[in-house]
């Protein structure tokens, strides 16, 4: 009969949860944050559809946060360069981290991020597998992101793959600071995912080549380079490099442009 009732507990949670509903903040105390927390909108698949005026409504604080006008030993924020501030390409005063990929000029400009490109959600039961299995990545230990999302625009940048003699800001004299002087006809089927602005992006790299430094090594984090898919583009070799054999052809289906999948 004990064994019988512990079988069941796990059952009826999960019921319990389903029936619940969507969560806002009105609706959630510091006595049941670990209800809220426990929310199957956190969890697959339901975070794949949820929205960000769901998210945002126990998250604002992530819009609403300002930085700190003088760090606590006496430094002001007006008079040090952030790191993300030493590219042209970035307006204003310093901002903090989810504002700057959701409401900043640049981010408006030429990003669609939405909370869930980043946040897929976790199983707070199930965070890492014993033994390890290498093969799911799905199993984030303990992060809110995957970390290959970030990688994604904060990588290195792969300048010996594209045959140039040294790092970006030591060969763009020799190329007039344009990337597009190659890239108008190598790789021109680019950012066709559904959290940037491609054409957006296109026309203001025209204007200022640090649009696309600032993406491909200019704000880098990571010590490695993003593998991007080798989408075909017109005039593309029927010949792989050696270097990009093992890349995909195509974006992680999430990514995708609707009107792209139905087309295929």
């Amino acid at each position: 009969m004990t064994l019988g009732i512990r079988l069941l507990i796990p059952l009826l949670l999960s019921m319990a949860l389903l029936t619940i509903g969507q969560v806002f903040a009105r609706d959630i105390t510091v006595k049941d944050y670990d209800r809220a927390s426990w929310h199957p909108i956190h969890t697959k698949p339901y975070i794949d559809n949820a929205g960000d005026e769901q998210c945002l409504s126990c998250h604002q604080e992530i819009i609403s946060r300002k930085l700190l006008y003088q760090s606590p030993a006496g430094v002001k924020a007006s008079e040090v360069l952030a790191w993300y501030q030493t590219l042209s390409t970035y307006e204003g005063e310093q901002d903090t981290f989810h504002r700057r990929h959701l409401v900043t000029p640049l981010a408006k400009e030429l990003m669609d991020l939405k909370c869930n490109t980043c946040h897929q959600g976790n199983d707070l039961r199930e965070e890492a597998t014993i033994p390890p299995d290498h093969s799911n990545r799905e199993k984030t230990l303990r992060k809110s992101v995957n970390p290959e999302i970030c990688l994604m625009c904060h990588g290195r940048n792969p300048y010996k793959l594209m045959g140039l003699p040294k790092p970006w800001p030591e060969s763009r004299a020799l190329f007039q600071n344009d990337c597009l002087l190659c890239h108008a006809n190598i790789r021109t089927n680019r950012h066709q995912v559904d959290f940037l602005k491609a054409e957006a992006i296109e026309a203001a790299a025209k204007k200022d080549p640090d649009i696309c430094y600032g993406c491909h090594g200019g704000r880098q984090w990571y010590r490695i380079a993003y593998p991007y898919p080798r989408h075909a583009w017109k005039g593309m070799s029927s010949t792989t490099p050696e270097w990009a054999k093992d890349r995909p052809t195509e974006s992680e289906p999430r990514f995708r442009i609707k009107n792209q999948q139905a087309a295929k």
